[in-house]
């Protein structure tokens, strides 16, 4: 089985993954951090020297690779990945593949992104809470439909990793 994680920045896809992981003695596979090995170079790296239909062309092809060739993973993607191209398709289309919508409220995404903004290039350039909050709204109704295409929702606002692992735990078993 290949449980794979999908929501917003912070909403807790590589936390929750790591410790998803290991209650099921799957690995762990982040798709951000699996491209930049095998690109060799960082997100940021990839967007700036061949632009953003380069990356989104490469994390399709890594997405489709990891579903194929591995099992009894817990895979954390992107925020955006679902989003694009015919990524949401490969994750429908795959019998072994649980998609799981780790969904967080706008004002619980933006208290978590506050403390964190200068690791997030995204968000790193906003300045004040409202406009945070107002960015975030807005890319969750864009994003919705995507990631509410998910086999399963679980709300992450004010639970602890552990509970919100019980909760997918429960779920898929």
């Amino acid at each position: 089985m290949i449980i794979v994680l999908m929501g917003y920045m912070a909403s807790g896809k590589s936390t929750i993954g790591k410790v998803l992981a290991k209650k099921l003695a799957y690995d762990f596979v982040d798709l951000d951090h699996y491209i930049e090995k095998e690109e060799k170079a960082t997100i940021k790296e990839i967007f700036e020297t061949k632009g953003e239909i380069y990356f989104r062309k490469k994390e399709t092809y890594y997405l489709k690779e990891i579903t194929n060739v591995q099992n009894d993973i817990v895979l954390s993607l992107g925020g955006g990945t679902p989003c694009y191209g015919i990524n949401m398709e490969v994750l429908r289309s795959s019998n072994s593949v649980i998609t799981i919508y780790l969904k967080a409220s706008i004002g619980e995404i933006a208290k978590r992104l506050t403390n964190a903004k200068n690791k997030r290039p995204l968000v790193a350039h906003i300045s004040n809470k409202e406009e945070l909050v107002e960015f975030i709204g807005k890319h969750l109704f864009e994003r919705s439909q995507y990631y509410n295409q998910a086999k399963m929702i679980i709300n992450t606002d004010n639970k602890s990793k552990e509970a919100v692992v019980e909760e997918v735990v429960l779920e898929l078993f």
